[in-house]
């Protein structure tokens, strides 16, 4: 039960930023439902994702609504900081989970606080922490890489710098490249490398492979993946 609305700390003008449901929109706290239910200014990677929560809470959307992602978010956060600055609750809420975890925030941020802007995070889901927790593999620490780079070379730089050390390495993956991403992590890693392949994190068709990088990238090769992918693979021992 939550306590008495007047026990509950203000939300004072400044910036917030909310981490959202990265599937099950029941992954929500309360917190966050109460933040974004008093923005004065919402700002938001894709306004009809961010939508669907103010439906299924019952929350009245703001009057003042900006489309914020990796094309504008430059433009955008100044405009942000600004009206933050002249004494508006404005929310930043990504399609899905933690602003600023490979998704818009940062620059957010960084522009609240050059303003003197108070800043506030409204922590939630992450399919960083989601994936690490669901694996089944050493990742007492990691590191998150974020989106392995398109060129072969880099990629390929990265998995020999990072696969050396004992940290787990967790990757977000496009369906499009895991095969490939599959096939370089055994080509340089070796194939008895344990792994684990979670797509579709929290949803209704969530799946998780694991195994060993050579009986991973064989399941997978020339099949047609689908969802959103986090790969976490196990560090040096």
């Amino acid at each position: 039960m939550s306590p008495p609305e007047k026990e509950l700390p203000p939300i004072l003008p400044g910036v917030h930023l909310v981490g959202t449901p990265i599937g099950n929109l029941e992954d929500i706290t309360l917190r966050a439902l109460r933040v974004l239910g008093a923005a004065g200014v919402l700002a938001a990677e894709d306004t009809r994702v961010t939508r669907k929560l103010f439906q299924r809470y019952n929350l009245k959307a703001p009057k003042t609504i900006y489309a914020c992602n990796a094309h504008n978010e430059e433009k955008i956060a100044r405009k942000l900081a600004d009206l933050a600055a002249a004494g508006e609750t404005v929310v930043f809420a990504s399609d899905a989970g933690m602003p600023g975890i490979s998704d818009p925030g940062r620059r957010i941020v960084r522009a609240a606080l050059e303003s003197g802007v108070n800043v506030e995070v409204i922590p939630g889901p992450s399919a960083v922490t989601t994936a690490l927790a669901i694996c089944g593999l050493n990742a007492a620490s990691f590191t998150f890489l974020g989106f392995p780079s398109r060129r072969d070379g880099r990629l390929s730089t990265e998995l020999i710098r990072h696969g050396q050390l004992a940290p787990a390495m967790v990757f977000y993956e496009s369906p499009r490249r895991l095969v490939r991403l599959l096939a370089m992590a055994r080509e340089i890693l070796g194939a008895e490398r344990d792994a684990a392949i979670c797509i579709e994190l929290t949803k209704k068709f969530e799946r998780v492979f694991r195994g060993k990088l050579e009986e991973l990238a064989k399941q997978f090769a020339g099949t047609e993946v689908r969802g959103e992918i986090v790969v976490v693979i196990s560090g040096q021992v």
